[in-house]
């Protein structure tokens, strides 16, 4: 979550109800469960981290206790280590999902960049898995299943990836139509 906060921070600064309100719109019916509270939690913990940095916002004074927050240099380099991950060991869709949206959004890197990057790891562990069931001896059924279960979710998740490039190369189908 710390992460696709501050990603959402390098587009603009905002405060914590417009984070709260674009993160449950990057996540659709899976927001709509998102704690607001737990947003300003995550920006009290970045901000004592020293990733980012709170004002009171000015010409607000029906809310004199509304902070805009903002990025600092470090929370700036953490988000390009964060884009620039391609881990999946334990896959977190909602986390990659934001990722995308979140580079999308703040013109950070290319979603579909983003997502060849991730098929590329996975299709590196897929090989390796696949290796290490020949290399099984026949008959040692407990290793070759978990092997096998292995696959079919690396291959699972392959096609989950398919299906988001489709979507992102149409959303910068129709962006690349708008700017032209």
């Amino acid at each position: 979550m710390q992460d696709a906060v501050l990603a959402m921070l390098a587009k603009e600064p905002s405060h914590g109800y417009q984070l709260h309100a674009r993160l449950r719109r990057s996540l659709g019916p899976l927001g709509e469960s998102m704690n607001r509270g737990q947003i300003y939690v995550t920006l009290a913990r970045l901000e004592k981290a020293g990733l980012v940095v709170g004002e009171r916002a000015d010409g607000v004074a029906e809310r004199p206790e509304r902070k805009v927050y903002a990025l600092t240099p470090a929370g700036q380099q953490r988000v390009a280590v964060w884009l620039a991950e391609v881990g999946w060991p334990k896959p977190d869709l909602a986390e990659f999902h934001l990722k995308l949206a979140a580079a999308a959004a703040g013109r950070l890197a290319d979603p579909v960049e983003l997502v060849a990057g991730q098929r590329r790891e996975l299709l590196r562990r897929l090989r390796e898995v696949q290796q290490a069931a020949l290399a099984e001896p026949a008959g040692s059924g407990a290793g070759l299943l978990l092997l096998e279960g292995v696959m079919l979710r690396l291959q699972a998740d392959l096609r989950w990836l398919e299906a988001c490039e489709r979507a992102w190369s149409k959303v910068a189908q129709v962006l690349g139509a708008e700017t032209a």
